[in-house]
């Protein structure tokens, strides 16, 4: 790499746009956990059973959804700050009120309710990645969409540590409800983002809502393979959503305690999904999108079925570190090629509508077949569900495989 070279890069990696999607990032990763794996935690010190726990995974449907309203993300604007900062400054604040209304109740005597709380968070957290998805296909070139997926799944796979470390290992010291009022104030980070960043510039913009709605759909249908991408999208993550649903209970039911949870299954986030993401931006560069995705997704295979040797292993806090720092290490990697594939699919026209579209096709395994994960483990055992969802990653590399041969046979012939 000649001088010149590594000065671009330099200046690329200190680039303001790169640093606000590491922020925004960060925004957008702090309320998920809250929904899903800490509130697992939570209500399975309170002795919920299995099936609860799994179907708990239905909080999420609001990440699947969000295709519906989301083309009046890309029609309206709402507040001066401009069409895609206002959308941005509203659900940050719908997150940080759900989040402290969560925080306010006992979730044995107000389930109800905290479930209501809940599924309002997902909603306004879906509605902020949307947004913030759209921002960064807006804000980047293509070029440096790679680059800008790593940076934003940096921040976010930090948020998910706060979320899923720092608050478990807190929550062994103080209440959980505390823990959700410290962790809502988080949310200052995407706030103070907001303000700062500059608004993207769009050529063109829906001016109508129905152009919102049948526009972004009628141009990808008219691609060539649409089906078979929406196919590779809703079965790339099959396996490892549903393995993930079950970390928690999984944890408790080995004995670990909310410290050792925290310390030793949670602080190696920030560590190894950072390089893994980091390494995959670059692995990005070289070896192609196709390529990246073929080989991080038998990376993820591979450190699902490791779970399997940690039900063997017991209550064993090395085989914990290891199982963890490996899945860590292979979501940092994976997310990030499927953050730059999915918004390099993304026409900058209708952003926010197509980009919901793919992400909620990626989210629909981790709500809906996720919450059958706690019947395959009353099925299975914990050491065959881990080896099953291991598995289930094959549809989507056999899909992803036949796509690559079709754009390289299209290439050819080109």
């Amino acid at each position: 790499m000649t001088i010149k070279k590594i000065r671009e890069f330099i200046r690329l990696l200190s680039k303001k746009d790169m640093l606000v999607n590491l922020l925004l990032g960060f925004s957008s990763g702090l309320p998920l956990l809250l929904t899903s794996r800490t509130l697992q935690l939570w209500l399975s010190y309170k002795g919920a059973s299995n099936v609860l726990i799994g179907t708990l995974a239905l909080i999420g449907l609001p990440y699947s959804l969000k295709p519906l309203w989301s083309p009046i993300l890309d029609r309206y604007k709402i507040l001066p700050l401009g069409r895609r900062r206002g959308w941005l400054l509203l659900t940050q604040i719908g997150v940080f009120a759900a989040i402290w209304l969560m925080s306010t109740l006992n979730p044995v005597q107000h389930i109800q309710l905290m479930l209501f709380y809940a599924v309002l968070l997902a909603f306004m957290s879906a509605s902020q990645d949307t947004v913030i998805d759209a921002y960064r296909r807006e804000i980047l070139a293509d070029e440096e969409q790679g680059l800008g997926a790593s940076y934003y799944n940096m921040g976010y796979r930090i948020a998910m540590w706060v979320t899923g470390g720092l608050a478990v290992i807190l929550a062994g010291q103080i209440s959980w409800n505390m823990v959700y009022k410290i962790v809502s104030i988080g949310m200052a980070v995407g706030l103070i983002t907001t303000f700062f960043a500059d608004e993207p510039t769009v050529e063109h913009v829906p001016k109508t809502l129905k152009q919102a709605v049948i526009l972004p759909f009628r141009e990808f249908l008219q691609r060539d393979q649409s089906v078979i991408i929406l196919l590779f999208i809703l079965f790339y993550h099959l396996g490892d959503a549903m393995a993930g649903n079950m970390f928690s209970k999984f944890y408790v039911q080995l004995g670990f305690t909310p410290t050792e949870i925290g310390v030793v299954a949670k602080s190696f986030t920030p560590f190894s999904v950072t390089i893994g993401g980091f390494l995959s931006g670059v692995l990005i560069l070289r070896w192609g999108t196709f390529r990246s995705l073929f080989a991080f997704g038998i990376f993820q295979a591979i450190s699902t079925a490791l779970y399997s040797l940690l039900d063997v292993a017991g209550h064993s806090i090395p085989v914990l570190a290891l199982v963890v720092f490996s899945e860590d290490f292979a979501t940092g990697m994976n997310a990030t090629a499927m953050i730059a594939y999915l918004s390099l699919l993304s026409d900058r026209k209708f952003t926010a509508t197509q980009y919901a579209l793919f992400v909620s096709l990626t989210n629909i395994p981790r709500v809906l077949f996720s919450s059958m994960a706690g019947y395959f483990v009353d099925l299975f055992g914990f050491f065959g569900f881990f080896i099953f969802c291991a598995c289930l990653a094959l549809p989507g590399l056999v899909i992803l495989y036949y796509l690559n041969r079709t754009a390289q046979k299209t290439a050819a012939t080109a």
